[in-house]
């Protein structure tokens, strides 16, 4: 990271001041930014004895519903009193003469992210299915959640969001296209976004829906040992998961909870599956003997929400179709010189196999 592109984040003067108005001073602190992530920024902060993070959008970028640090805010806010897991909120701001941008501070949990692998301790079969449980029953407490009671009753309108979501996406796609089907075209993809608007679902339940939720957008309970009932240190290998916190709230809002199960399950791969439409992206240590199968995951969560996974083809082909328009999005940007990211220009082939995917799923050729 640029030292340049570091003060276009932060103003550390201005910061520590004003965490000492709100969290008073201290003796010593540090600030870094966390490289991991694509949208908002994350910064670390140790702030005497206390681990902070803040969440702000990127230099430069209007808040909007994509980097609306604050809406993540409110909704993070709602969920503590509630089963969900979330970090504690200690602050937010809107005041721009502070680092540029809206932004808020929350404590900072320890654990484990599985993002590149399998952590050691959980290698265990019996851990491994527990990954796969605690990831569904969190997602079930979500769309369980009271949003009348906990403030969130104007947060969105669910009526008509899943058609909402074949338009919008319909739309990003037709932005890319405008330049990237100069390069080369996507047929089946038209196809895909075609059958989704013929067959999207005239209604669904309304819940509080995450927006973004799969497994690396969680984090699951800090490894060392524990003290068993003899009173002897207990091996981490020996701890099950525990899902302890939720993160990236940015998209959430009231929605169709069957739409968010097929997000997490487009990211979920199982033994039998074909070799992945983002081989660079893929994460797939769930394909090893002991994590549960999608069709376990789905379930669980009928079992847990009360809810049936129904028109589940088209659900999980929308998931996907919505992850080709953030790669053909993605493509644009690299042809018209916007980004210098790696990834980019391999949406060119990358798009296609994920529009093929969605067509397998629409054709029942890639199961549940």
């Amino acid at each position: 990271m640029s030292e340049n592109y570091y003060e276009r984040l932060v103003d550390e003067d201005a910061l520590v001041a004003h965490l000492e108005d709100h969290l008073g001073a201290v003796d010593d602190y540090e600030i870094e930014r966390h490289q991991e992530g694509h949208s908002n920024e994350t910064l670390f902060v140790s702030w005497g004895g206390r681990e902070l993070v803040i969440r702000r959008p990127p230099p430069g970028e209007t808040a909007d519903t994509a980097h609306d640090v604050l809406r993540e805010h409110r909704v993070t806010a709602a969920l503590a009193d509630t089963d969900v897991p979330v970090p504690e909120t200690l602050l937010a701001c809107d005041d721009h003469d502070v680092i540029g941008s809206d932004f808020y501070v929350m404590e900072r949990l320890e654990g484990d992210v599985l993002r590149e692998g399998e952590p050691e301790r959980f290698a265990a079969p019996e851990h491994r299915e527990k990954i796969g449980e605690e990831l569904v029953d969190t997602l079930a407490k979500i769309h369980d959640v009271d949003y009348e009671a906990v403030g969130l009753g104007e947060f969105g309108r669910p009526a008509g969001y899943t058609q909402r979501q074949v338009d919008r996406w319909g739309k990003q796609l037709s932005w890319a296209f405008e330049i990237t089907e100069d390069e080369r075209e996507v047929p089946v993809l038209r196809e895909v976004g075609d059958w989704l608007q013929e067959t999207v679902p005239e209604d669904h339940p309304h819940a509080l829906v995450h927006g973004d939720y799969k497994l690396d957008n969680v984090m699951f309970g800090p490894s060392g040992g524990r003290e068993s009932p003899n009173g002897r240190a207990r091996d981490a290998r020996e701890q099950p998961p525990e899902l302890i916190a939720v993160f990236d709230w940015e998209m959430a809002t009231l929605g169709d909870p069957r739409a968010d199960l097929g997000w997490m399950l487009s990211y979920w791969r199982d033994a039998k599956d074909l070799e992945p439409s983002i081989p660079e992206l893929t994460t797939r240590f769930m394909e090893r003997e002991g994590y549960s199968s999608r069709t376990e995951l789905v379930a669980r969560w009928e079992d847990r929400t009360g809810l049936e996974f129904e028109h589940e083809r088209f659900y999980r082909a929308l998931a996907v179709y919505k992850l080709a328009g953030l790669g053909e999005m993605f493509y644009r940007r690299y042809l018209e010189g916007n980004s210098d990211n790696p990834m980019y220009p391999k949406m060119e082939h990358r798009v296609p196999a994920l529009a093929d995917r969605a067509k397998r799923i629409i054709d029942g050729d890639e199961p549940l």
